[in-house]
């Protein structure tokens, strides 16, 4: 099973509000802002992506302008024939993209993450813990624990996740 998955506007939270939602047909455009910064968007059609663009809802993971343009590319063309590969053969799709996309989007991701988490530092476990049992207000959080201490708070039943990218958390985001 494939899945998809994209950044969505979450209109029922303040502006610039993104969410990572699942989705089985997508449309990837690539795009580019008025800084020249390549990156991709996705989009439940042609028109969806109309409609974001006209109200300013994309903008640039890099710079954040809203003036964002298509950039033209190749179709992918499913020209019949062609059958999936079958189960039993190990394989999953794989991708490698430039250096400038994947920096756009961990930027974007790690945006999401600042703007939406609170940082408690050195005192993550405790406050985990203290927000896992009810002792503290429910929250998203992001510090830092070492492997010992994330691997203690998943076997409380502390649902836990590393941040390949946690350095930017802790520099102005661009």
């Amino acid at each position: 099973m494939q899945l998809d998955l994209k950044w969505i506007h979450d209109e029922s939270k303040h502006a610039g509000s993104f969410r990572l939602a699942a989705s089985g047909q997508m449309k990837v455009f690539d795009l580019c802002c008025d800084q020249e910064h390549p990156f991709e968007g996705w989009f439940a059609s042609g028109e969806d992506f109309d409609r974001q663009l006209a109200v300013g809802m994309i903008e640039c993971p890099v710079c954040a302008s809203s003036r964002v343009r298509k950039l033209l590319s190749a179709p992918r063309l499913n020209l019949g024939g062609a059958e999936d590969a079958p189960e039993s053969s190990g394989k999953e799709p794989v991708a490698m993209p430039n250096g400038e996309s994947m920096r756009s989007m961990m930027l974007q991701i790690a945006r999401h993450i600042a703007a939406n988490s609170e940082d408690v530092g050195e005192r993550f476990p405790e406050e985990a813990r203290r927000i896992h049992y009810d002792e503290a207000p429910k929250r998203s959080i992001r510090g830092m624990a070492s492997k010992e201490e994330a691997a203690d708070l998943k076997d409380e039943g502390i649902e836990v996740m590393p941040v390949p990218f946690g350095t930017l958390l802790k520099n102005p985001l661009q």
